[in-house]
């Protein structure tokens, strides 16, 4: 396997042999590290490498060279390798300058000079962003491939899973890619057999499932231990933040998750205000550095596994899963989040996954490219989509029902939109229906004043409309609210079968649900604040509770 390649700049030979000889001696087993003196001799490097297919996974430039400034070359490089990380080396003068940078060229971070020692202001920098540039890497030829048709619903959904528990593949259209066929070919497939994956050994699995999938690609699918201090239910922002708080605190835990780690956010393209990330971050990134968190205080992570029966027993929980496995625990959390509303129109449930889609802009982005797409709904996750997608789309329309999109989106979210050529806000608007033969073409729209119709051509449409409980698989075992957020806490007081089953003397703790020991956190929680920070602020809460309880047992 070739290794990638990380190439510094400065034209002081001083601070350049020093940056290399520590960025050698740390990374050399994993990279090729180039340096040069000269910005334009560091341009002909990357061109050439290039041409020759290499990899290249960072670039550090100092910004003061006389050939050119740093960002300028930073900007002309990522014209070449955009998905390489970029670090600006600045003296303090220059902080300014690269402030500006994180938005002009997408810098992602600045150092200052001197960087020593380098174990504590250098190394982890590097660290971090190449473990960034990694979980989004695709290797041309060591890679899962997924090989079938590109509208077809199989197809999407597993391409959503890897996606989503952020294992690297390929994606190989049969109708487009002259090499998919040569993989049929090879494994003695035809295309009534697709999707078919052909994993990294050279075996393959035609239409798999998902928990043989999982278990193909090394995701864990077996609990390890007989007992745990506390089982979560759920891993997005909330569940993946109750992980790592428990088990940074000695809690044996345990997380189970049904489709793929990070939850609605792992599919937000862009998340610009999340504190600590100046540039901000997609949500992948965001659940790949929560997971990589965890994993590495001791959580257990067992997905794809949906829960199938919740039984009480002496005060230990006994969850049984659909897979027929079972989990004891002295306590569980609840993280099971909230979906997108299905949009109830004609025609729309025949083209789910083949043009119609729940989230999942940024898995079905290249699919749309120079093509024309529509997403409902204005809320944030609807607008970065649609900045995510006009790097893609022709032109990317956001139909509401409001008259301004500023009622119910982030205003730094609404300029961004306003300064974007190719986006369009339909105002005042409902998709009333989807049409095609077996895929997505037209669709029809109504407007809410006037009741006028018309059909327009759509490649795609990408539905971000309200939000419903994650709650349909508890059959009753806690008290909700008539939507199905579950009740904790105060608001159990007020409900009035509260105390028929509620047997303790003291009163249900804030995250707590009606049955002691069982726990809920983030947006499945009646009451509770909405967006990921407030989430990841619920989870780390709920494990103070689940310590509180477990205490007292």
């Amino acid at each position: 396997m070739k290794l990638p390649y990380i190439i510094i700049i400065d034209d002081d030979a001083q601070v350049l042999r020093a940056i290399q000889r520590d960025i050698r001696n740390e990374f050399r087993e994993e990279y090729k590290v180039a340096a040069t003196e000269s910005a334009r001799e560091a341009l002909e490097l990357i061109k050439e490498l290039k041409l020759k297919n290499e990899a290249v996974a960072l670039f550090i430039s100092d910004q003061r060279m006389p050939e050119m400034e740093g960002i300028e070359f930073l900007e002309k490089a990522n014209e070449i390798f955009p998905e390489a990380r970029k670090v600006l080396l600045t003296a303090y003068s220059d902080i300014e300058a690269a402030i500006k940078a994180i938005n002009t060229v997408k810098l992602d971070y600045y150092l200052l000079k001197p960087w020593h020692p380098p174990e504590e202001k250098l190394f982890p920098v590097v660290n971090d962003l190449l473990s960034e540039w990694q979980a989004l890497y695709k290797p041309d030829h060591e890679a899962i491939r997924i090989i079938g048709f590109q509208w077809s619903p199989k197809s999407h959904h597993l391409k959503e899973f890897l996606s989503g528990n952020l294992v690297p593949y390929i994606w190989m259209d049969v109708e487009s890619d002259p090499e998919a066929e040569k993989y049929l070919v090879s494994s003695n497939k035809t295309r009534s057999d697709l999707p078919v994956v052909i994993l990294k050994d050279g075996s393959f699995v035609t239409d798999p499932s998902f928990p043989e999938l999982a278990a193909k690609v090394g995701l864990q699918q077996k609990a390890e231990r007989e007992m745990y201090d506390v089982l979560i239910i759920g891993a997005g922002p909330a569940g993946l933040a109750a992980s790592v708080y428990g088990s940074c605190e000695g809690l044996k835990t345990l997380l189970i998750e049904r489709s793929n780690p990070g939850g609605q956010a792992s599919s937000s393209a862009r998340i610009e205000n999340y504190l600590g990330f100046p540039s901000g971050l997609s949500g992948a990134e965001l659940s790949r550095r929560a997971v990589t968190q965890t994993l590495r205080f001791g959580t257990e992570i067992l997905t794809p596994k949906e829960v199938k029966t919740i039984t009480v027993r002496d005060g230990y929980k006994i969850t049984e899963l659909t897979d027929g496995s079972v989990i004891h625990s002295k306590t569980i959390v609840i993280a099971t989040g909230v979906a997108y509303k299905k949009l109830e129109i004609e025609g729309i449930d025949h083209f789910a996954g083949a043009g119609v889609y729940y989230g999942a802009a940024s898995v079905e982005a290249n699919a749309c490219r120079n093509e024309s797409i529509y997403i409902v709904g204005g809320g944030n996750s609807a607008c970065q989509a649609a900045l995510y997608m006009s790097k893609f789309a022709k032109e990317v329309n956001i139909v509401i029902r409001k008259d301004a999109l500023s009622q119910t989106a982030a205003n730094y979210l609404v300029e961004n939109i306003r300064r974007t050529p190719n986006i369009r806000i339909i105002v005042s608007t409902d998709v009333i229906a989807c049409q095609g033969s077996t895929v997505l073409e037209t669709i029809t729209l109504r407007h809410a004043a006037t009741g006028e119709e018309k059909s327009v051509p759509a490649k795609a449409l990408f539905i971000y409309i309200g939000t419903r409980p994650g709650t349909e698989w508890l059959n009753n075992l806690v008290l909700t609210d008539e939507k199905g957020f579950v009740l904790t806490g105060s608001d159990l007081l007020k409900q009035r079968d509260f105390s028929t089953n509620w047997k303790l003397k003291r009163d249900p703790l804030l995250s707590e649900t009606s049955v002691p020991g069982i726990f809920a956190s983030g947006d499945v929680r009646f009451g509770a604040m909405t967006g990921i920070s407030a989430a990841v602020g619920e989870g780390s809460m709920a494990i103070r509770f689940v310590r509180k309880y477990l205490q007292e047992m």
